[in-house]
Parts: C-alpha cells; sequence; structure tokens
C-alpha cells in the first residue's frame, strides 16, 4: 500500500505538470521493485501499484483543471508536509475526474472543494486502500489491496465534499 500511495502522489505531480511533461513511464513492470505484476511460473498477481495505473488512466488524453487544495498537515520525525495530494481534468466525454491521496497512514481528511462552472449532478468513485499501510498482494493473499466502489462523498449546491480514509488512494467521476 505504501508504493501505491508513493505511486500516485507521483502521477499527480506529473499531471500537474502535463505542459511540461507530456509521458511518463515506469521500469519496474513485472518481477521487479514496486512491479506492477508478479509471476510465480504459472501465477501472477497484481500490486497496489498496478491498481494506482489502472485508476490514473482517466487523465490520459484529458484536459488538465486547475486546482487548489489547503490540506491537513502529515507529520512524522518532526518534517510536516500536506497529507493530501490532488489532481483533476477533463475527458473528451466532458466527466471530471479527481484523483486524491491521502498519504496520512492514521488519520482519515475531509476535502471540501467548490466545483466552479460545473452543473454537477452526479459523483462516483473508486478507492484503494488497506488496514495497514505495509499491506500487499501475495501469491497466497492476491487481493489484499484492491480497488473498491467509494461513496463518502457528498454533492449539494456546486459544492462537493470527500472523507478521505487514511492511506487511501481515491478517484472521482464527476458527472
Amino acid at each position: 500500500m505504501r508504493d501505491a500511495i508513493l505511486a500516485a502522489v507521483n502521477l499527480n505531480i506529473f499531471n500537474a505538470h502535463c505542459d511540461r511533461v507530456k509521458m511518463t513511464n515506469i521500469a519496474q513492470t513485472v518481477n521487479v521493485l514496486q512491479a506492477v505484476i508478479l509471476t510465480d511460473k504459472e501465477k501472477m498477481l497484481l500490486t497496489p501499484t498496478y491498481w494506482v495505473y489502472r485508476l490514473y488512466k482517466v487523465h490520459q488524453d484529458a484536459t488538465l483543471l486547475p486546482v487548489s487544495l489547503t490540506s491537513g498537515k502529515y507529520e512524522l520525525n518532526g518534517r510536516k508536509m500536506d497529507a493530501i495530494s490532488v489532481s483533476a481534468s477533463k475527458d473528451a466525454a466532458g466527466k471530471i475526474h479527481i484523483t486524491l491521496v491521502n498519504i496520512d497512514p492514521n488519520k482519515a481528511q475531509t476535502v471540501e472543494t467548490e466545483l466552479r462552472g460545473v452543473a454537477a449532478k452526479k459523483v462516483s468513485g473508486k478507492i484503494l486502500t488497506s488496514v495497514r499501510i505495509n499491506d500487499y498482494n501475495s501469491f497466497d493473499k492476491p487481493n489484499t489491496v484492491s480497488v473498491k466502489n467509494f461513496n463518502d462523498t457528498k454533492l449539494s449546491g456546486g459544492k462537493l465534499t470527500v472523507s478521505l480514509p487514511a492511506k487511501s488512494v481515491v478517484v472521482l467521476e464527476i458527472e
């Protein structure tokens, strides 16, 4: 799960700088550090990092939307950083996708935002999280960390409120 959070934060950074970063790649794809797929003879499993890439494909060929967010802080060993990482885009069909990452392994975060210029009628989402930050998928337990539906959102009067569990990656689709 820790690797998935790191991958998601980096993909948010890349998307935020899409005017300069035209393409990114992951070198470690199969059976290496932070791989997306692991194999053992005829067996195969998808890692938490795979699921992040799968969730983030909504930003591909989409238009970056400016987003501003003030979040709570995550502190470790006297150093503080924003607990939430975010990126947003609009696809060719007009759907808005917001990717949110709560890097805090212990504390949930609530995000509120105003959807200016958007007549949003519906929001749906997917989440990647697990019980422990060090959880991973193994051949014995290949679905320890996997994508699930996410419904902890509220859309009212152009305002979106999202409750992000600790150590989570969330992708929202707004129509």
